[in-house]
């Protein structure tokens, strides 16, 4: 701005061209809030202007953000306006922009205003801002006009947020997609060294880098794995080595290393200073790579043309983030995980039973365990069965009369409760028949009040007969009617009976319908081959495990063993009834089964391998 007076629209003019630059700002809030000010200040012609902010949904005080100009000198008229922030603040808040006098003031066409506009912000701000204005020597006309200018211009810092914020998501996926382009670059390989080179050579690329080299952590020590640009290289090298160092010390450190380092950086960064020193190198980034949370490698990127950018290191961090567990998997694949398993034992066998024939001594130990473990160590031995869940209760609920169905209240799998409807039947004939045994029944009492009347005794007689003839027919009818809806005899559940299929078909009369069993008596039944039955007489404990959950086991008791074999599947089996230690569970059911195992004693682990073999034999080789 020049000290030169300027014609009042030349001055808005220019402070419109300020403000649409200022929605296209590229620069950080500490600049761009005193340009904003003064561009206010001049499209308003004003003396003062005053940012102030509160926080979102408080009546608290307002405080001053910035003032504009700074260098104001105090006068009577400023310490008015100041005086009078908080009240305009607030006021303008809730008006959106208000014009109020400062003081009254001789004259009738001039006087002193207070301007006050809310700032259009984006609606994430967690502050509300109010931006006033002191107009001198103006009247009430032109500061309104000022009003509607401030209006205007009230816009501008929403726009600049929004660009900002456009231009932060534009960076981030800026950094995501060289992040997933690098990731699958990496995926692509199946070799690791072919994927560390990859990954350094896209790395170099892409930062502008003259070298980027990755380390692992091996046994303690970061080892040189590959460098950018160069497939073959020797670790011996005094470069490598220092490499080796320098990486080092970020992986020690577990954290990420700049050099030259940032202001206010606490890391320590001696060994980046004299690697750079030795190999003329301007600027440095190592960053660790973690899998699990824990650093496995490292990555050291050099560049001469300039420092890289926090925005540089974060996505060289997120590509670190998505390639090392891809990296750490194809290092684990390329080692032969027995040889090293088998190198390992061996040293560790040698130590104890001699550097020579090792592997034969140690089969001939490992030999020797085995036979003492299995003719001299006793195992619980056990003896398996097959059981099926079964009802203390199970009612078979049969059709009361020859009919046809009607409606099908339940179904299996159905829990009911005593006296709830599970089927019914049609009664309409049933209805009809009866309508007419009522007729009838009506009609022979009248005819035998009429022989009465007419003491004819013996027709009397004959129509009381008929009468009670029909009388029996209709109660008939009515027990039918009333057993036509089948009914749950108790709670349980139903376990057979699916008769939404067969609505409206015929069923004779003792057609079972439906089962239903109770289910809070349900017991075990095993079935136990006969060769094994006698390893569990005198036992009572054992586990069993449902087919459906085999991973839980349940404890259960024998009761009783039945006393005659039963054929199955060409041989006999013995049903073996149990009880459930704390009762069945609510999601059991009748016909469930699984496999049940009862504890038969303790046994070594080569009569449990041998005994049918044996006994085989031994029925073969008998005579």
């Amino acid at each position: 701005m020049t000290n030169e007076p300027q014609a009042p629209h030349q001055s808005r003019w220019r402070a419109l061209e300020e403000l649409d630059q200022l929605r296209q700002f590229a620069g950080v809030p500490k600049d761009f809030w005193p340009r904003f000010l003064a561009a206010v200040m001049q499209l308003a012609l004003a003396d003062k202007v005053v940012l102030v902010v509160r926080a979102s949904g408080q009546s608290g005080p307002w405080r001053r953000l910035l003032d504009w100009p700074a260098d104001t000198p105090p006068s009577q008229m400023l310490t008015a306006f100041l005086a009078r922030l908080d009240e305009v603040a607030a006021e303008g808040l809730g008006q959106e922009a208000i014009v109020v006098p400062l003081a009254p003031k001789d004259g009738a066409a001039a006087g002193n205003f207070i301007l006050a506009s809310r700032l259009a912000l984006q609606r994430a701000q967690p502050e509300e801002c109010v931006m006033i204005c002191l107009l001198s020597e103006a009247g009430e006309s032109e500061a309104r006009e000022a009003l509607v200018r401030l209006r205007l211009a009230a816009w501008t810092p929403e726009f600049y947020q929004m660009n900002l914020a456009i231009r932060q998501a534009k960076a981030d996926v800026e950094k995501f997609a060289s992040a997933l382009d690098l990731s699958v670059v990496v995926s692509a390989e199946k070799r690791f060294l072919a994927a560390a080179l990859a990954f350094c050579n896209t790395l170099a690329t892409r930062h502008n880098c003259e070298r980027v080299s990755l380390g692992w952590l091996e046994r303690g020590y970061v080892r040189l794995q590959t460098i950018s640009r160069t497939e073959k290289f020797d670790r011996q090298m005094a470069v490598a080595q220092a490499l080796e160092v320098t990486m080092e010390e970020a992986i020690d450190q577990d954290d990420e290393i700049l050099w030259p380092p940032p202001e206010g950086s606490s890391v320590v960064t001696r060994d980046h200073e004299k690697y750079a020193k030795g190999q003329e190198v301007g600027h440095i980034c190592s960053l660790p790579l973690r899998v699990d949370h824990k650093p496995v490698a490292v990555i050291t990127a050099e560049r001469r043309s300039g420092p890289f950018s926090p925005l540089e290191v974060q996505q060289l961090r997120l590509a670190c983030d998505l390639a090392a567990t891809r990296l750490a998997d194809l290092k684990q694949q390329d080692c032969w995980v027995g040889a090293r398993w088998a190198a390992a034992t061996r040293q560790r066998a040698a130590k104890l039973i001699g550097p020579e024939h090792t592997w034969a001594k140690l089969l001939a130990v490992g030999v020797t365990a085995a036979l003492v473990v299995l003719f001299f160590v006793p195992v619980p031995y056990r003896v398996e069965g097959n059981f099926v869940l079964h009802s203390e209760k199970m009612e078979h609920l049969t059709a009361p009369f020859d009919g046809y169905i009607d409606q099908v209240f339940a179904r299996p799998g159905d829990r009911v409760t005593a006296g709830s409807k599970l089927v019914s039947l049609k009664t309409s004939e049933l209805e009809l028949e009866a309508a007419s045994a009522v007729a009838e029944v009506n009609r022979y009492q009248r005819e035998a009040e009429k022989a009465r009347a007419a003491k004819a005794l013996a027709d009397m007689r004959v129509d009381q007969a008929l009468a009670q003839e029909a009388q029996a027919r209709l109660d008939v009818l009515r027990y039918e009617i009333a057993e036509a809806t089948i009914k749950a005899p108790f709670d349980g559940v139903v376990v057979e009976g699916d008769l939404r299929d067969r609505l409206g078909t015929p069923v004779k009369r003792a057609d079972v319908l439906m089962r239903v069993a109770r289910i809070d008596t349900l017991y075990p039944e095993a079935e136990v081959n006969e060769r094994d039955i006698h390893e569990i007489l005198g036992r009572t404990t054992g586990q069993m495990a449902f087919l459906s959950q085999p991973q839980n086991k349940y404890p259960l008791r024998i009761t009783t063993v039945e006393q005659a074999a039963l054929p199955k599947n060409q041989e006999n089996v013995f049903l073996v009834r149990c009880a459930v230690d704390g009762g069945p569970q609510s999601w059991w059911r009748p016909g469930m089964s699984g496999l049940c195992k009862f504890d038969a004693g303790r046994r070594t682990l080569f009569w449990i391998l041998t005994h049918r073999t044996v006994d085989f034999l031994r029925m073969k080789l008998w005579w």
